[in-house]
């Protein structure tokens, strides 16, 4: 049962319900505010979108959950269990790397495991390892635990930060770091490709960003039963349940400003939603050159960002089969026969790469519920460029990658995939770009580069519209699911901040509820 929220509460509208966006909304309701959640499609969960059909169900976008305890908190900070709302199930191994050679690495929360397939690849790098492991999880410990939820509003920001930044070598990239404490080229590859999940080049991005082996050690990796999208809906309940507002099939066509400030969000059916404070979830460019449009703070901003990096997009492939097949791991990486030529061609190349590595996604292995008995629900994504540096007629050519794809993984790692192949859809840049209205079909907004991290990344509160705020990829910290659910902990935290005398007027009227 849903609380009406009190006369005097501060009104809130939060743009886009995406991890981040539902995140920020949930915090800002549990705090007091009377918030509305504004989402363009037909239900939440922005790129964590689902698809359904003929009885599969097709999470869109993310699929590992590495800090459950974050999620956790949006629950217990509201008075409820999480446990009431969605069930949590842990994948074992969290991911199977694969080879054309045919080597394969079960990445695993076991050391002994781990150890034990190091030794056998290349014995010299169990003990670089061990350091490697260290290392990661000093720049956890700094980067994710001490900095992920606090917000760089200010140079000082960054200069507070500095020395430790240069402590832990962050101007030196993921795989730079790797390569130091490991020999073997395969297992480089295997310690460093995880900037990709974030949409960073393993080759450009921070080591900083070596935080997330740790962060996987800490807590291990997680789906949620019933698919990513039954964690959106339960976290969208919660939301409801405390008070709050979800407008459904209404996009946002403009944010109003008076005096400085944002007075309203105003829908493209032309609803106007008044506000006191306003977060946005929706790509950061697209909220200053189209949400803010034909205003001087808007036009300033949007230039800006356009000059910067973005991460590189995806094409998607969401496939049913008739057969389940459980001898595929849950979650699977297939390197192609290059590794880093194929990196440079997917953040920098002008065309699409003959070859490919492959992310293989086959949940039904840890919830069979997710397709009818006895069959599979799979997809399948290829990081590829983005639209500002491929001009690829999609419409085109998305079939023809699809067929490639598919024959890749029938030949592969899945015999018998075209006889077997019930349904089947994809999600190209150019959805990327209409559906989700991300520049350039981005998949990760800002690319992840040290001179875009932190202070440099887009601030979580707007620094001349004082009551705008942004949660989601394109701020601080950044892209994955822990990054955005912690960016809507620092927007929050400025948001009730800010609220200040407001909140703490309504108060008597809250508890009185």
């Amino acid at each position: 049962m849903t609380a009406p929220a009190s006369p005097g509460a501060p009104r809130a509208v939060v743009i886009g319900s995406g991890f981040g966006g539902l995140s920020l909304a949930i915090r800002l309701q549990a705090a007091g505010f009377a918030t509305t959640l504004l989402e363009k499609r037909d239900k939440p969960g922005g790129r964590a979108y689902v698809y359904e059909d003929a009885g599969y169900t097709f999470d869109a976008g993310p699929t590992v959950i590495t800090d459950p305890t974050a999620i956790e908190e949006l629950f217990t900070l509201s008075g409820r269990r999480m446990s009431d709302y969605v069930e949590l199930l842990p994948v074992a191994p969290f991911y199977r790397l694969a080879w054309e050679n045919g080597f394969t690495f079960d990445y695993a929360n076991d050391q002994d495991d781990l150890d034990r397939q190091i030794a056998a690849k290349s014995p010299a790098d169990v003990e670089g390892y061990r350091r490697f492991l260290d290392y990661s999880r000093e720049v956890f410990r700094e980067g994710y635990l001490k900095l992920g939820t606090v917000p760089f509003l200010h140079f000082r920001d960054m200069v507070r930060a500095g020395p430790q930044l240069a402590r832990l070598q962050a101007w030196r990239s993921v795989y730079a770091k790797v390569s130091e404490f490991i020999r073997d080229e395969e297992l480089r590859q295997a310690f460093s490709f995880h900037s990709l999940l974030v949409g960073g080049n393993p080759f450009a991005t921070s080591s900083i960003y070596a935080l997330i082996h740790a962060l996987e050690r800490e807590w291990g990796v997680w789906f949620p039963r019933g698919g990513t999208g039954a964690l959106v809906r339960g976290m969208a309940r919660l939301f409801e349940d405390l008070g709050g507002r979800i407008e459904l099939n209404c996009p946002a066509a403009r944010i109003e400003l008076a005096d400085g400030r944002a007075s309203a969000v105003v829908a493209a059916d032309g609803r106007r939603f008044p506000a006191e404070f306003v977060g946005s979830n929706a790509d950061v460019v697209h909220t200053y050159a189209e949400l803010l449009k034909g205003t001087p703070r808007g036009e300033a901003a949007a230039k800006r960002l356009t000059a910067k990096r973005f991460s590189m997009s995806l094409f998607v492939i969401y496939f049913g089969l008739k057969r389940h097949r459980p001898e595929i791991a849950h979650h699977t990486v297939l390197f192609g026969p290059r590794y880093r030529p194929l990196i440079d061609e997917i953040f920098k190349g002008k065309q699409l790469a003959t070859d490919f590595s492959l992310y293989l996604h086959n949940p039904c292995v840890t919830d069979p519920s997710l397709a009818p008995e006895g069959k599979g629900a799979f997809y399948v994504l290829s990081p590829v460029p983005h639209l500002g540096n491929a001009e690829i007629d999609w419409e085109r050519e998305g079939p023809l990658y699809r067929d490639r794809i598919l024959d890749y993984l029938e030949a592969r790692c899945i015999p018998g995939l075209r006889a077997d192949l019930e349904t089947c859809r994809i999600f190209t840049p150019t959805d990327f770009k209409h559906e989700l209205n991300s520049h350039l079909g981005s998949a990760f907004s800002l690319d992840p580069v040290l001179t875009q991290s932190a202070w440099f990344r887009t601030h979580n509160r707007d620094d001349v519209v004082p009551n705008l705020y942004f949660v989601g990829a394109g701020t601080h910290p950044g892209a994955g699911v822990p990054g955005v659910v912690g960016s809507a902990k620092a927007t929050a935290g400025l948001m009730i901040g800010d609220a200040g005398a407001r909140l703490s007027a309504a108060a008597p009227a809250l508890a009185a509820e």
